[in-house]
């Protein structure tokens, strides 16, 4: 299971750069939209909170303290130091996972989530379901802005 989530990070973080980097303008990765409420931008900043977390804190001990609020209220921040967060938590998804003992995955996860515990592999395939879905809106909120 392992090397399949490791395949699947990997193509979708490499898919979420090439929506960062298909927004026609800069300004439209944080632009609003009807019926939309949080724009790409901020949707970006939810998963680089998400997979520093669950993976950079507590796996890769990078001592990362998630802003979760911020993550939601920022704007403006340029697509290049979007990037730079992509291109520093992708590698370290990828070495936790190939790193991980395949014994380990029906392990208790370190963290509660929603006062439950999970097993790490329940939350590795959760987090890149997580990853997916949010893809998908970056995706639909790229394409709507690209005219």
């Amino acid at each position: 299971m392992l090397q399949e989530l490791i395949a699947l990070y990997d193509r979708d973080l490499k898919a979420l750069r090439k929506e960062i980097e298909s927004y026609s303008e800069e300004a439209r990765i944080w632009q609003i939209a009807d019926g939309i409420n949080n724009p790409g931008g901020n949707v970006f900043l939810h998963l680089m909170g998400n997979l520093n977390t669950f993976f950079g804190a507590v796996y890769a001990n990078t001592g990362y303290v998630r802003d979760r609020p911020l993550e939601f209220t920022a704007r403006d921040i340029p697509r290049t130091t979007l990037l730079k967060m992509l291109d520093e938590i992708h590698p370290i998804v990828l070495q936790v996972l190939r790193d991980f003992p395949v014994e380990k995955l029906r392990d208790t996860y370190p963290i509660r989530i929603f006062d439950e515990d999970k097993t790490n592999g329940y939350i590795f395939i959760h987090l890149e379901t997580h990853l997916a879905y949010h893809l998908g809106q970056i995706n639909y909120h790229r394409r709507l802005l690209n005219t």
